[in-house]
């Protein structure tokens, strides 16, 4: 089974400051005058028509789902998939691309070796708030026939608590009152396909690109909520006409950097891009089976099957669940990055025993294949030129214990399986809500629920009773089996962690096996 994985990131701010009067820009023209070395769209940008409506113009959108669609455009001819990009609050982006006839540049990055490709699939670059046409009313076009979406899981408007929409939110009230100026992902959608309803058209294929379980059938359900609260008869025609496949996305993307912009230039020829985004050369997406037209997707390197059920779950706990374990662990070890984390002995030990002992188990591998990912995936972890900070990777850890790590070590210790490098990334979690305020930190804690973990975390001296009040709180780790065990290994974990070098206590849990690595 090939596997897909996903992680995504924030939109960063883009930080060249050379000025752009001074230096030609990319443009539409100058296409064809790039150095033979950059790959180029094998299209006229410009004679695509928009087809494809995407919520969230952030780098990792353009770094990959922009991507596929140019090799399916080249492979089929097929122009009428060019895309609206939405940037739902700042502008920056926009603008940079808008500049430049809205192409940019990716740069694949494996090790010291960079392949650059400018992308050509954006036909419109559109800032949400300040949108004159309105991104309902384009959602609503009858050539637009898929609608995606990459705007984190806070984009869905969903309470924690019941994984429902939030009607309570004041963005969800605002849409619910300004109808025609939607400020969420939701209320846009809502209002694009309240149009397609009055107007008797065919609705578009919602896909969300996000890193959610089942991140389909979330949208689906957030949405039919928003349409609920204005009509229920708009509800139950979305329920019965609108398609929401899930779908698992995967390329590390990291933050664009001055020196991105440098060898851009020098890649292009001295031309100026002021979007360019940097990228793994690994690239997968796998798609639920939809009816209804649709790019050529699987011949730009995605692929379609009837259920993304196994590859969610593979991507959740062998990709995000160690990401979760190198960046808490690697973190209190003094490492910025995925990739020094990976290289460190202990921790490279560490990661893979996880990977092949813990979660490997629970997913449905061959041990053949899942050696194979495993490989891949360390492989994928030590690439230098991929700058991923514990900051990103480990942000908002709260909210994903449980798909990541917590279902995994349950079904172990329902097997009866030992589940030491978990109940150790539990607890390098629940130190950094003491670590974070040192001056020497290398994480910065963002977590929805930071402040009461804070608290919690520096009102409790004792590391095995600190364990034993975070693991009890069932909205970050549910109902855990064997609970008392698993509170004392934390709780061990937690004050060895505080009085011990992450090294030693990593080399601790270590089997025979993986030690000798």
């Amino acid at each position: 089974m090939l596997m897909a994985r996903n992680t995504v990131l924030a939109e960063p701010a883009l930080t060249d400051k050379s000025d752009p009067d001074l230096v030609p820009r990319l443009s539409a023209e100058k296409l064809a005058t790039l150095p033979p070395a950059v790959t180029r769209p094998r299209f006229a940008p410009r004679s695509l028509t928009t087809g494809i409506v995407h919520l969230g113009c952030g780098a990792f959108h353009r770094a990959h789902q922009a991507l596929v669609t140019q090799h399916a455009i080249e492979q089929t001819g097929d122009r009428r998939w060019g895309i609206a990009a939405v940037a739902m609050s700042r502008p920056d982006v926009v603008n940079a691309l808008r500049a430049q006839d809205n192409l940019y540049t990716t740069l694949l990055h494996d090790g010291s070796e960079v392949r650059a490709e400018v992308v050509g699939t954006i036909r419109e670059a559109v800032h949400a708030p300040s949108d004159h046409l309105g991104v309902a009313r384009r959602i609503a076009d009858p050539r637009v026939k898929i609608v995606t979406l990459t705007v984190t899981a806070s984009g869905y408007c969903l309470s924690p608590a019941t994984g429902r929409l939030d009607a309570g939110c004041d963005s969800v009230r605002h849409d619910l009152q300004c109808r025609s100026n939607p400020h969420t992902s939701i209320g846009m959608l809502v209002e694009g396909l309240a149009a397609v309803r009055r107007g008797g058209g065919t609705p578009p294929t919602v896909i969300s690109c996000d890193n959610m379980t089942a991140n389909g059938r979330q949208l689906r359900r957030a949405v039919i909520d928003f349409a609920a609260l204005r009509d229920d008869r708009l509800a139950d025609w979305i329920e019965r006409n609108v398609q929401f496949p899930c779908s698992v996305v995967d390329r590390i993307v990291q933050p664009a950097t001055s020196t991105d912009a440098a060898v851009t230039r020098n890649w292009l020829g001295g031309l100026e891009d002021r979007a360019p985004v940097s990228a793994e050369p690994f690239l997968t997406w796998t798609i639920e089976d939809f009816e209804g037209e649709r790019p050529a997707w699987e011949l730009g390197g995605a692929q379609f099957v009837s259920d993304v059920t196994d590859y969610e779950l593979a991507k959740l706990r062998l990709l995000n669940g160690t990401h979760m374990l190198l960046a808490y662990l690697g973190g209190l070890a003094g490492h910025g990055t995925i990739a020094e984390a990976s290289s460190d002995p202990a921790l490279r030990a560490l990661a893979r025993q996880f990977m092949l002992a813990e979660q490997g188990p629970t997913v449905s591998l061959a041990e053949p294949e899942l050696r194979r990912t495993v490989d891949d995936l360390m492989r994928r972890f030590r690439n230098p030129a991929i700058r991923h900070d514990m900051s990103r990777v480990g942000r908002n850890g709260s909210d994903k214990m449980i798909p990541r790590v917590i279902d995994a070590m349950s079904d172990n210790i329902a097997a009866g399986r030992p589940t030491p490098a978990a109940a150790l990334l539990i607890a390098g979690w629940i130190r950094w809500f003491d670590a974070c305020g040192a001056d020497d930190a290398v994480m910065e804690l963002i977590d929805d629920r930071a402040d009461s973990l804070t608290e919690l975390a520096r009102g409790i001296a004792d590391p095995h009773r600190r364990a034993s009040e975070f693991l009890r709180r069932t909205d970050i780790f549910g109902t855990l089996p064997e609970s008392a065990r698993v509170e004392r290994e934390v709780g061990d974990a937690l004050a060895e962690l505080t009085r011990d070098e992450v090294a030693t206590v990593v080399r601790r849990r270590l089997l025979p096996e993986f030690d000798k690595e």
